[in-house]
Order: structure tokens, then C-alpha cells, then sequence
């Protein structure tokens, strides 16, 4: 008898002793890791929404024309968004937080305004596409450092 028949009536045989209606028990569940508490205070709920509707916009254009309004609409509101980062920034500060996201969120407070001025200085459609790609990634990583789930101290 070959192996392979012997592999096969060894399965037959070893199915044959469970029942019917026998199912294993349901895998436990993976524990999630707890979001992080700043979530819920708002000004960090605020930063995090406005973060990821200004990425979902940015990466609207890629490939397209800018247009006018909406683009001045977005300076704005990158500005606003800024301007809650530095404040976020300051209120870790203020709480003695000791932790890389007080640092975090003034790179990014400082970071937005340059990100933005290289989208409109962009040359051409493709280093405007890149300009607005690296947008994208900074807002992305806005919304990431926030709710990211707190990590031990180093």
C-alpha cells in the first residue's frame, strides 16, 4: 500500500470517530488594544477628524488640476489645523507629559505649512502629485500618533 493510501485511509478512518454534529469551540476572540485616552478629549477628537478629511481631499487631487476655492478653502483649514496641533502640543506640555507626541504634533504643526507650499510651488502636475502625496502622509500620520495605542515607557 502506498503512502499516500495509507495518508488517505488514516483520514477517513480518524474522521469517522467524530460526530456529526460535532463542531470545534469558537477561537477567543483577539484582544484589541485599548485606543489611546486621548481620543476622547476633544481637542485631539477634533485634530483626528479634521486630519483624516483634509487627507481624503488631498488625495482627491492627485492627478487632477488644483481648483481655486477649494484650494484656498484648504489652506485655510491647514492652517486651522496647524494652529490645534501646536495647541495640542502645549497642552501635553503644560500636563508634563513626557512622551514623543508633544514632539510629534509641533513637527507636524511646523511640517503642514511647508507641505502646503510645496504643493503650490509644484512645477509641474507630477511634482505636484508628489507634493500632494507627502500632504497626504503627514495628515495620515496626524491622525495615527494620536490614536495610536499607548505605548510602555522606553
Amino acid at each position: 500500500m502506498s503512502c499516500e493510501a495509507v495518508a488517505a485511509a488514516s483520514m477517513l478512518w480518524l474522521a469517522s470517530w467524530g460526530g456529526a454534529g460535532d463542531t470545534p469551540p469558537p477561537a477567543p476572540a483577539v484582544a484589541m488594544a485599548p485606543a489611546s485616552p486621548l481620543t476622547t478629549e476633544p481637542l485631539f477628537a477634533d485634530i483626528v477628524a479634521r486630519a483624516g478629511k483634509l487627507r481624503t481631499e488631498v488625495l482627491d487631487w492627485k492627478g487632477k488640476p488644483l481648483p481655486g476655492p477649494a484650494f484656498a478653502t484648504l489652506k485655510g483649514e491647514l492652517g486651522e489645523l496647524a494652529a490645534l496641533d501646536m495647541k495640542g502640543h502645549v497642552t501635553l506640555k503644560e500636563r508634563g507629559t513626557d512622551g514623543d507626541l508633544k514632539c510629534i504634533l509641533r513637527g507636524i504643526s511646523e511640517d503642514l505649512p511647508l507641505k502646503l507650499k510645496a504643493v503650490e510651488e509644484a512645477a509641474n502636475p507630477s511634482a505636484r502629485d508628489a507634493a500632494l502625496t507627502d500632504l497626504s502622509y503627514l495628515l495620515r500620520d496626524n491622525v495615527e500618533v494620536i490614536t495610536a495605542p499607548p505605548a510602555p515607557p522606553v
